[in-house]
């Protein structure tokens, strides 16, 4: 299937934000027992905050809908603040009608980390997969936190952070040394199989990273690349 990459620009994060927001309502409005796939981090804040004002001032509904995460850290618990289940909590779940039991994230402390993964592919292709997947993409290029390798990995796996990846979290915690150094993270056949991916950026870095994936080969070295052999991608980028 032929690839079909969308890219716009705005001036700014807030523009960007509202796109974004936008497009995934419109997958909700279409689609209301959809599933979405959803991303952490600093890029996706301002599309949380723009679902929920809709949710709010326009009765967007997420009451219908199932949302899986890309990924959590190995070893926090979801009460951990700097957890991603904590984020999503913060972020969009508490501020929207979504139903908790419907909310996925992997399990930071799974006895078995391994059949965490497993099973978390299994309830992603029990629930047909993917509607819409919200992505940012990392200065290395990573995707979830599939990291740069040797190798695309398919299904959700533990991964070992990049010390790049481990120095663009660290603002978050108190201190470098308390960043985990493992993730459990969706692998690329979960993105994949996503029907319609929005990615979101901002910032000259960003802008270099999406180059250099989207007009250079395919290459697990630059894990955002794979996104060239999507047929339906949204590249959503702000100069702020």
């Amino acid at each position: 299937m032929k690839s079909k990459i969308c890219i716009e620009s705005f001036r700014t994060y807030r523009e960007m934000s509202a796109a974004a927001a936008a497009a995934i309502a419109g997958v909700l409005r279409d689609k209301p027992d959809c599933v979405l796939g959803l991303a952490t981090g600093s890029s996706p804040i301002g599309t949380y905050d723009e679902l929920a004002r809709m949710h709010a001032d326009e009765g967007l509904s997420f009451s219908k809908c199932t949302s899986v995460n890309l990924d959590e850290y190995l070893g926090l618990p979801g009460t951990h603040p700097q957890s991603y289940r904590r984020f999503m909590e913060e972020r969009l779940f508490s501020r929207v009608d979504i139903r908790r039991e419907a909310t996925f994230v992997p399990l930071g402390t799974a006895a078995d980390p391994e059949a965490e993964c497993r099973a978390y592919d299994e309830r992603i292709a029990a629930l047909g997969g993917i509607d819409v997947q919200l992505l940012g993409v990392g200065p290395d290029g990573h995707v979830g936190f599939n990291e740069p390798d040797d190798a695309f990995t398919a299904g959700t796996h533990v991964v070992r952070l990049e010390a790049s990846t481990i120095d663009a979290n660290a603002r978050f915690f108190a201190s470098r040394d308390e960043v985990p150094r493992q993730a459990l993270t969706m692998g690329m056949r979960g993105i994949m199989t996503a029907r319609k991916i929005v990615l979101v950026a901002s910032g000259a870095a960003k802008k270099a990273v999406l180059a250099a994936a989207l007009g250079g080969p395919v290459t697990p070295r630059l894990p955002a690349s794979i996104l060239q052999l999507h047929p339906d991608v949204s590249i959503l980028w702000s100069e702020e």
